[in-house]
């Protein structure tokens, strides 16, 4: 799964945690950090913390005045680019709104995807004539929604021939189309093949027509295995799939059964996500009436470690937190970029991207990007600015996605920023880091520090607690840039 945009998880719990045990009475500083420990339980894995708090979209950014956007846009798209980089190509098209989804925009009409497609190759070929084309060769391209695979077979085909036409990519570049199993078969998933795609990622969410009907997925059971079963068939890219775990109606044994039965069909690889409830949602509206009924939030954990514990007994690998590898065709390239600092080329409407230390989203209006797809001017209004600390935020989150937190390569990071007599990340962070231990987050492993299970469910709000404490380090200063950024 990748999107457009970033969104926050749910909370499990509200309740504080207590304070360190045996800990002096805090002063108001230390009461503040006291607040980053977790619970130190028997059930790490539903007592840890409070809620499962997401790491802030856009922390370490600060915004841009919107008078400066468009000179910030024709500097970084004038300058060739320095950094490793992807490309995200959105499709912002829908064939019905399901009930869990926050990323909805426009309903789908076959009359839309032509002049659609248009656009987005236009806005391609302008940027193959800008000088940010220069620079390091992608690593990956991820085609998402939306529903990509609304789009007919030679509008979709032409849309990847143009991006490998005018974008710069590493030969064994990872080329992902997302779908739906609703409107896709293997006719499309060859064109996509042929026209240059090498993994595709459905997003099954479950495999249960009991859990799937009510979330507005459409196609039963037999219709999901079936369509899997024939793009494993094809043998020409690696598949893949997304669960969510904490559904209505679901069990940990569902989520276990999912998993087993991802292996059984002879997938790639898999994305195991805990259930979001975004504000607007159908599904939020009906949980808020009293009509469906997620899991508990304190009960989450449960269901984490029932696909986990799946995963391992079919033999697969963990690439990251959140996602398992079952052959070695599945690597995950574009989703730990863009989790660990990659520039990102954004095409089409409302798609987000990332170039020059500049975080920004391009025009979600049909007709503005229509009209101004191909110009080479500025398609967005509002910019956010990576602060100085973000090379040290990117090197935790990229140890932490991973499942291991790298203090090496943070304090690798610091250095670049507050030079080679920075205080170690690993002596500042020693007590907060200590008593994840105690808590049954972390354990030692060579240079790192390995999350077990409970550390792996939590990652995301640990994530965010270790970027918190980093403000407290004595040679940042002020260099964060805003609190709440």
């Amino acid at each position: 799964m990748a999107r457009p945009a970033l969104v926050a998880a749910p909370t499990h719990r509200r309740e504080k945690p207590p304070a360190a045990p045996g800990s002096a009475p805090p002063t108001a500083e230390r009461a503040t950090l006291e607040d980053l420990f977790a619970a130190e339980s028997p059930q790490p894995l539903a007592d840890a913390f409070p809620g499962k708090r997401a790491v802030h979209p856009f922390i370490g950014m600060d915004p841009v005045p919107e008078g400066t956007v468009p000179r910030h846009w024709d500097e970084i798209y004038r300058s060739p680019r320095r950094n490793r980089g992807v490309a995200y190509i959105h499709v912002p098209f829908c064939e019905n709104h399901c009930l869990f989804c926050g990323f909805y925009q426009n309903p789908w009409s076959a009359s839309v995807g032509p002049p659609y497609v248009d656009a987005v190759i236009a806005q391609l070929e302008s940027f193959a004539r800008s000088p940010a084309h220069d620079g390091p060769p992608l690593q990956a391209v991820y085609l998402g929604g939306g529903t990509p695979t609304a789009l007919a077979s030679p509008d979709l085909a032409r849309l990847v021939m143009a991006i490998r036409r005018c974008l710069p990519l590493v030969p064994d570049c990872e080329i992902t189309l997302e779908g739906r199993v609703q409107s896709f078969d293997c006719d499309k998933a060859l064109a996509a093949f042929d026209a240059g795609v090498n993994r595709i990622s459905v997003g099954v969410q479950s495999f249960s027509e009991r859990i799937r009907r009510p979330l507005g997925r459409r196609a039963g059971t037999a219709g999901v295995i079936s369509l899997l079963e024939s793009l494993v068939g094809l043998d020409r890219g690696a598949v893949v799939v997304d669960l969510i775990y904490g559904l209505p109606q679901q069990s940990p044994e569902d989520v276990a059964g999912d998993v087993r039965l991802c292996a059984q069909l002879g997938l790639d690889g898999l994305d195991l996500y805990s259930l979001s409830l975004i504000a607007g949602t159908p599904l939020l509206s009906a949980i808020e009436k009293g009509k469906l009924h997620p899991a508990a939030g304190s009960s989450l954990g449960t269901y984490f470690a029932a696909g986990e514990e799946a995963a391992m007994a079919e033999g697969w690998s963990a690439i990251s937190t959140t996602h398992w590898q079952g052959s070695l065709r599945e690597r995950n390239v574009y989703n730990l970029a863009v989790k660990t600092g990659a520039d990102c080329l954004p095409f089409g409407a409302g798609a987000g991207g990332f170039l020059g230390g500049f975080n920004y989203r391009i025009t979600a209006d049909l007709r503005d990007f229509a009209a101004r797809a191909g110009s080479g001017t500025c398609l967005t209004a509002a910019m956010m600015r990576a602060t100085p600390t973000a090379p040290i935020h990117n090197a935790l989150k990229s140890g932490m996605e991973r499942g291991r937190l790298d203090t090496v390569a943070v304090d690798a990071a610091l250095a670049r920023v507050c030079g080679s007599e920075a205080a170690s990340f690993s002596t500042h962070a020693a007590p907060l880091l200590a008593q994840w231990s105690r808590a049954g987050l972390l354990e030692p492993y060579h240079r790192f520090h390995r999350l077990t299970r409970a550390g792996r469910f939590w990652q995301v709000a640990m994530t965010g607690r270790l970027i918190t404490w980093l403000r407290q380090h004595p040679d940042l200063g002020d260099r964060h840039g805003r609190p709440d950024s």
